[in-house]
């Protein structure tokens, strides 16, 4: 495990900065890791593996727009990665009664079972990643992470 050095007692804005970076860091590496086991051992992509979790996670399906809100991401970026799954067979679209402009998708069985499989994997690979981490530093981080989202206004 590495040393971990205190950050220097300052006013606080070169503190906060440290820590940010930190952050940016830790997610980064993070990120890298789950993106490079998710391409050699499943095949696919990190947005590709989200867009399922959402889809998931939802149980009923969504709209393009609610996918793309929940993601934070345009829906440029989501149409092209449902088109894919769709040919994949993982997803279905469906149309909505009384909206033409709109479309749900949702998990196809398959996309479910396949998914299920990532998912499962993924836990694991978190649980590895983080492993070091004692359960009370990951409670300590998961309030001051709660915080922090709640501090931040656009």
């Amino acid at each position: 495990m590495a040393k971990v050095e205190p950050l220097p007692q300052t006013d606080g804005s070169k503190q906060r900065l440290r820590l940010w970076i930190g952050l940016l860091k830790a997610t980064k590496r993070v990120e890298n890791a789950v993106r490079d086991r998710l391409r050699r051992e499943f095949d696919t992509t990190l947005p590709r593996f989200d867009v399922m979790a959402m889809l998931q996670k939802s149980g009923h399906g969504l709209k393009m727009s609610e996918l793309s809100s929940e993601l934070m991401v345009s829906n440029g970026n989501v149409t092209g990665i449902i088109d894919r799954l769709v040919g994949d067979g993982l997803v279905v679209r469906v149309s909505i009664k009384g909206d033409r402009r709109a479309t749900l998708v949702r998990l196809t069985p398959k996309g479910e079972a396949e998914f299920g499989q990532m998912a499962t994997t993924h836990e694991s690979w978190i649980a590895e990643l983080l492993g070091d981490l004692a359960e009370v530093d990951m409670n300590h981080m998961a309030v001051t992470l709660i915080k922090v989202k709640d501090g931040v206004h656009d």
